[in-house]
C-alpha cells in the first residue's frame, strides 16, 4: 500500500449550508452515468506570484467567480487530471496511484508555463474531498468516485505571457460505465484530423487537446462508432491514441505492442500499470510504432488476435472493429479477447483490494 507524508498545507473546512438530501443522492447513485452528477464539496487553492500556494479550503461546490479578462478565457492556460476513488471489499476507500497523477499534472503545468503543485498537496486535496463526499460512492456494479483536479489561470490581463495568478480546484462525480453503447467491444473511426504534432502539447493533459478532438469525435459518433482514432501528424500513418485513451495490440506469439511516448501521446497511468502487469504475465512487451496498414494486415492474417484501449475513465475496453474512409476490418471475433479480460480483471482486482498490491499502487484513505 502507498503512504503519504504530512501535507505541507492545511485546508480550512467551510460548512455546507444545504447539502444534497439523502433520498435525492440515493436516486442519483442508483444510475449515475458518467460525468453528469457532482458531489456536494470541492477543494480550492490559490496561487499568486510572490506568494505561492495559499488559501486552501474544502467547501461547498459552486460557481467560480472570474474576471472577464481572466487569462484562462483568452489564452487557454488550463490543465486537468482524472483519477478514481474505489471502495474496497471491507468497505474502506482507496485511491489508485494518485502520486502518478500528481507527477503528470506537474508535467502538464511545466508545458503550459503554470506553477507546479507539490505532490503531497495534490494528494491531500484529493483525500480531503473523498473524505467529505464518501457517501456519494455509487451502488452500481463497477462504480467509483471520479475525481477531477484542475488548474486555471485567473489573472485579469490581456497579453500573451504566463499569468501571475492561478486557482487549483478538485471536484468529484459518482461514476458508472463510461461507454453508453453496452457493446462487448467498441468500434472506432480513423480520423483524417490530427490530435497532436511533434513539439506540441500532445503529452500534456490540457483542455485544448480535447477541444480539438471534438469535431472528429462527433464524426465518429455520427457514423455509429464509439471512439475516434488519431494517426501521427507527419505521415498520417502511425497509430497514436484514441480521443482520450491509449491503445494496445496483442499478438498470437504472446507479444504486446503499444505506441511509444514520443511527446505526442498522453502518458496514461492505466497504460503504465498494464505494461507492468503484462510483463508479470510473461508477455513480450514492446513500445514501438505500429501502422494502420500493419494493423489491418495483421488482423486479416490472424497474427493480431486482440486490441484494447485503456484509460482512467473506461479502464480497459476491447476494440472489436476499425473503420475509415478506405474500409473497415474486425479484430479477432469482434468481441473481448482472453488477454484483454485477464489484464482488466487483474487491474480492477488490485484497484478494489481483491488482489495483493505488490507495486504499492493503492493508497488507503481510512
Amino acid at each position: 500500500m502507498a503512504t503519504l507524508a504530512q501535507p505541507s498545507i492545511q485546508f480550512a473546512r467551510l460548512a455546507h449550508p444545504a447539502p444534497t438530501a439523502a433520498d435525492v443522492r440515493e436516486a442519483v447513485l442508483a444510475n449515475p452515468g458518467f460525468g453528469t452528477y457532482f458531489t456536494d464539496h470541492m477543494i480550492t487553492i490559490d496561487w499568486a506570484e510572490g506568494q505561492g500556494w495559499h488559501n486552501a479550503s474544502l467547501g461547498p461546490r459552486g460557481p467560480i467567480a472570474l474576471d472577464p479578462a481572466a487569462s484562462v478565457l483568452h489564452y487557454a492556460q488550463e490543465i486537468f487530471e482524472g483519477l478514481k476513488a474505489y471502495r474496497l471489499k471491507d468497505g474502506s476507500m482507496a485511491l489508485f496511484r494518485p502520486e502518478a497523477n500528481a507527477a503528470r499534472f506537474n508535467a502538464s503545468a511545466r508545458r503550459l508555463a503554470m506553477p507546479e503543485l507539490p505532490v503531497d498537496v495534490f494528494v491531500s486535496a484529493v483525500r480531503e474531498l473523498v473524505g467529505a463526499d464518501r457517501e456519494w460512492f455509487p451502488s452500481v456494479e463497477g462504480g467509483s468516485l471520479y475525481l477531477r483536479p484542475f488548474m486555471i489561470a485567473t489573472e485579469a490581463f490581456l497579453g500573451v505571457r504566463p499569468a501571475k495568478q492561478y486557482k487549483f480546484i478538485v471536484i468529484a462525480s459518482p461514476a458508472g460505465n463510461y461507454f453508453k453503447s453496452g457493446a462487448p467491444a467498441v468500434s472506432i473511426w480513423v480520423s483524417d484530423y490530427t490530435r497532436a504534432a511533434p513539439g506540441g502539447t500532445g503529452a500534456a493533459k490540457c483542455g485544448g487537446n480535447y477541444a480539438a478532438s471534438l469535431v472528429p469525435t462527433a464524426e465518429a459518433f455520427s457514423r455509429g462508432h464509439d471512439q475516434v482514432l488519431f494517426l501521427d501528424a507527419a505521415e498520417h500513418r502511425w497509430i497514436e491514441e484514441l480521443g482520450g485513451m491509449n491503445l494496445f495490440f496483442a499478438f498470437a506469439d504472446g507479444s504486446l505492442i503499444t505506441p511509444p511516448l514520443t511527446g505526442t501521446i498522453l502518458p496514461g497511468i492505466t497504460r503504465d500499470s498494464l505494461l507492468s502487469l503484462a510483463r508479470e504475465e510473461g508477455l513480450t512487451v514492446r513500445e514501438e510504432r505500429y501502422s494502420l496498414d500493419q494493423w489491418r494486415e495483421d488482423a486479416a492474417s490472424g497474427r493480431l488476435i486482440e486490441a484494447f484501449a485503456c484509460g482512467t475513465a473506461a479502464v480497459v475496453t476491447p476494440v472489436g472493429k476499425v473503420a475509415g474512409t478506405d474500409g473497415e476490418f474486425v479484430i479477432g471475433s469482434g468481441g473481448p479477447g482472453q488477454l484483454t479480460q485477464k489484464l482488466k480483471a487483474r487491474l480492477t482486482a488490485i484497484q478494489r483490494g481483491e488482489e495483493a498490491d505488490t507495486h504499492g499502487w493503492v493508497m488507503l484513505l481510512d
